[in-house]
């Protein structure tokens, strides 16, 4: 199924595979969707709309298995403070639900943040735009496409230390 994302990618002529899986409402973690696309959960990173305040969102893009540092976050990207953006804002915001969200073909482009762990790994994954799809590209091409979508694009140590989620707990 072509999504958003995959067009993006395809407009700019970015290589990158479509891997499909069984979607559990249930169980919307980056650790399950690591299972079922047979990757480890460190190299399925999942994208969280965040908010520095009225009108001000960045994504953040992180290890599946990792919780994010909200701290860590907002020096990165020059805010006061960071904080989730509600669930039922994220789709006006994005255009996407949770479980599908994705910097690529976002309603609006947002400043993007990624961990550094990104440039560890031959491929990532992340979220084709749709739940039940992923984008598994190369870091570097993840780093570049976000680059294209002519807003800030940083990587940085976004995590909490030592803290990694284990299946059954979300992030």
């Amino acid at each position: 199924m072509k999504t958003n994302g995959a067009r993006f990618l395809e407009s700019l002529g970015i290589a990158f595979e479509l891997r499909e899986y069984e979607v559990d409402p249930e169980d919307l973690s980056a650790i399950s969707v690591a299972k079922k696309v047979g990757m480890p959960p460190e190299q399925v990173f999942k994208t969280l709309l965040t908010t520095g305040g009225p009108g001000t969102f960045v994504f953040a893009v992180i290890p599946g298995d990792a919780e994010l540092d909200f701290k860590k976050l907002a020096r990165t990207a020059g805010l006061r403070k960071a904080e989730m953006v509600p669930l039922k804002e994220v789709q006006p915001l994005t255009g996407y639900v949770r479980g599908g969200v994705t910097v690529f073909g976002a309603k609006k482009a947002y400043p993007v943040y990624v961990d550094e762990t990104v440039i560890l790994f031959d491929q990532i994954s992340v979220s084709a735009g749709t739940r039940g799809t992923q984008l598994i590209l190369k870091p570097e091409d993840y780093l570049k496409a976000a680059e294209a979508l002519d807003v800030p694009v940083g990587t940085a140590d976004l995590t909490k230390d030592g803290a990694r989620l284990t299946e059954g707990e979300q992030g």
